[in-house]
């Protein structure tokens, strides 16, 4: 039956390019549709691989069973080979009565909902609520493992969501020394993990294998060269190997306080102290556990360390370096996860969680008959709104308690602007600075605009506009005659009537 196998196959990979050319066509509106089109894409994609390669085995034909099954039917009566298969395959449902068969013709096709479609998609399990399908990035977890690491600084998610794939000072507190313990290893190596997850999950179409393994390249040639940030010579004096003298290098250092002092009575006195020796401890304790002794630690103040010591650093390094890369190539996501973050900030509980059954609300799409795709069209745009608010940026209305404090109810007409409208006394105050208003008074003759704030009328505008004129030429009237000249014989007169009398050699 190695023919009919053959056949099955090559029927099975027409009717896969067939899917998959049936859902590159669809362009789903919501992401969650987009990513479960592309996952089943991807699945198709990988059942194609396996059904290829199954299908070689039987061309290369290695045992020959090929070959006799096609000398059997060509060779002798071919009705005697006929009726042995036919008999093999009742033998065979004899004894499985029950066994489905598999209709490749609708096993691939894209069911309507009304046709058993499952509600429960793909990539409904896949991601998280915060997640949101891919958009935006889920490290809650993460950033409260950030923040049990030693030696770091309290920081706000937000701030979080900013500096975690940056791995040197001064942004990152965490030294060298401290990298090299189990919870820093482990808290990187979830978030490198996570990261790569995340981009499995939101990007099923692309070779990501081939990305993987450039990073991997790329870090090789990085650490042979000592080019990995914040592991080169440079950064070798803040991890375990520092050198005994360190600060200025004028007075006395303390590798466990990891302080110079100036003064050597000073430095004396402190050894005794408290914090010395809770420090010192702590030190011992942390060079213990990574396996370097004391003498170690000043006969190798300027060299990497021991062979284990290496290859800590190496897979420290490895996960670092990834997460920088993945950080990278997923800017969008972060950059929407802050933005998100920020504007659930500003939002009440109820609000979120409105939000987020909306969000991850099924959306009814029924069947679209040729006869109807207009009106169905027409009615996926309609939005309930019987108060006729203004819509928000997802094109929904805002909320009723938003419009009444705007006052966005208000209606305020400017006749200067054509009779237009303005919703709101915030929008009717920035107006008057708006193009709009300022073309109507310049159509009117009114150059300066600034003194006709809060005039929508054009006739008050003319009103005010000569009353504007009258008054300057009344001033520049006025302003000639202020000034009094008195003549030999002591005359008062305004100044252009002396000069005219001057002129004329009257005076």
């Amino acid at each position: 039956m190695l023919l009919e196998e053959q056949r099955f196959l090559h029927e099975d990979l027409e009717r896969l390019e067939q899917g998959i050319s049936d859902r590159v066509a669809e362009d789903p509106r919501h992401i969650r549709d987009r990513l479960n089109r592309d996952h089943q894409i991807s699945g198709f994609l990988n059942r194609i691989q396996e059904q290829s390669k199954r299908l070689l085995d039987i061309y290369h034909d290695t045992e020959g069973l090929r070959m006799r099954e096609i000398q059997s039917i060509s060779t002798g009566d071919p009705f005697d080979e006929f009726y042995k298969q036919l008999n093999g395959i009742k033998e065979y449902h004899r004894q499985y009565p029950n066994e489905p068969v598999e209709n490749l013709e609708r096993a691939y096709k894209r069911k309507a909902p009304g046709e058993g479609e499952s509600a429960t998609t793909e990539v409904d399990n896949m991601f998280t609520g915060e997640e949101a399908f891919g958009r935006f990035l889920d490290l809650t977890t993460l950033h409260e493992d950030y923040l049990n690491l030693p030696g770091v600084k309290r920081l706000s998610y937000l701030q979080y969501l900013s500096t975690f794939d940056t791995f040197t000072p001064p942004q990152c507190p965490i030294r060298r020394m401290d990298k090299m313990t189990d919870q820093y290893f482990i808290y990187v190596g979830r978030l490198a993990d996570y990261l790569e997850n995340l981009l499995r999950r939101t990007r099923p179409l692309e070779d990501l294998e081939k990305v993987f393994t450039s990073f991997d390249q790329d870090f090789e040639k990085a650490w042979d060269a000592n080019e990995v940030l914040g592991w080169g010579p440079e950064a070798q004096a803040a991890g375990l190997a520092a050198p005994i003298t360190e600060g200025a290098g004028e007075g006395i250092w303390c590798p466990d306080c990891e302080k110079e002092f100036n003064n050597d009575n000073v430095y004396k006195s402190h050894l005794s102290g408290k914090k010395h020796i809770k420090a010192a401890e702590l030190r011992k304790s942390r060079v213990g556990t990574n396996g370097v002794g004391s003498s170690d630690l000043n006969e190798h103040s300027n060299s990497r360390g021991s062979t284990v010591q290496k290859l800590k650093e190496r897979a420290v390094a490895d996960r670092e370096y990834r997460v920088r890369k993945l950080a990278a190539s997923m800017e969008t996501q972060r950059n929407d996860t802050r933005v998100n973050v920020e504007r659930k900030q500003g939002m009440t509980e109820r609000e979120r969680q409105m939000e987020l059954d909306a969000f991850f609300a099924e959306p009814t799409e029924a069947a679209p008959r040729p006869g109807d795709e207009a009106s169905d069209s027409d009615d996926d745009e309609k939005i309930y709104n019987p108060l006729k608010l203004p819509l928000a940026w997802d094109g929904k209305p805002i909320p009723y308690w938003l419009y009444k404090l705007h006052g966005l109810g208000v209606e305020f007409p400017c006749e200067i602007c054509g009779n237009f409208v303005y919703m709101g006394r915030r929008a009717f105050d920035k107006h008057f600075n708006e193009a709009r208003h300022i073309y109507g008074l310049k159509c009117l003759g009114i150059t300066n605009t600034s003194l006709f704030r809060e005039i929508t009328g054009i006739e008050d505008a003319l009103k005010l506009w000569d009353k504007i004129q009258r008054d300057k030429k009344k001033e520049r009237a006025g302003g000639e005659n202020i000034v009094q000249m008195e003549d030999a014989e002591g005359n008062v007169m305004p100044e252009k009537v002396y000069y005219d009398l001057q002129k004329q050699g009257l005076l």
